[in-house]
């Protein structure tokens, strides 16, 4: 069988990790999140510079030097469980990395993913009423820029746009409350 390399993206609150939680049940992947991978790193690293530990959207330290780290990270984890025959469903925005178009292809060779892994790019989308709700709820601190500054973070969301080549791209609306099984199925194994 084909592994399968799953990347969920989305803007926070959109429903990523929830979406990606079922596709690896269902398809008995590995789960790789990206908060839960780097977020204590990512904090100590942040406080060492001797900035704002939840700061992310707007600290300078944490977009040049610290996310590249988390990226790779998480590309290089998905790389050691694709080699094993295990799929893997990677849970992260990603948005910086949409424009470059070759960022998959580079990967895979930076990574030593096997050449057979199928990609498969799930956008999760939801309207920007829903997703403000849902980063309210949650409640984390590093959500403060985003709430503080709602109509540049939700433009910038909705501008971007993932131009990524070597990978399946499926669109994914989770606008309801809840995520419905069977239109998640009908999104990931629907071929183009």
């Amino acid at each position: 069988m084909t592994t399968k390399l799953f990347f969920v993206i989305g803007p926070a609150g959109s429903g990523k990790s929830t979406t990606s939680a079922l596709i690896a049940q269902r398809i008995g992947a590995a789960y790789i999140d990206k908060d839960s991978v780097a977020t204590a790193f990512t904090e100590a690293l942040l406080e060492a510079a001797g900035t704002d530990k939840n700061e992310r959207d707007n600290n300078e330290y944490y977009q040049s030097v610290v996310m590249d780290l988390e990226y790779a990270t998480l590309l290089r984890i998905a790389g050691d469980n694709l080699r094993l025959g295990i799929s893997v469903v990677l849970d992260a925005p990603f948005v910086r990395y949409f424009p470059e178009a070759d960022y998959l292809e580079r990967a895979a060779v930076d990574h030593d993913w096997p050449p057979d892994a199928e990609r498969i790019v799930v956008h999760v989308t939801a309207d920007g009423n829903r997703v403000r709700t849902r980063i309210s709820h949650r409640g984390y601190e590093r959500d403060a820029w985003k709430l503080d500054h709602w109509d540049e973070f939700w433009t910038r969301t909705q501008t971007a746009e993932c131009c990524w080549r070597g990978a399946r791209h499926v669109f994914f609306d989770n606008s309801a409350e809840g995520v419905s099984r069977d239109a998640l199925d009908r999104a990931i194994t629907t071929p183009d």
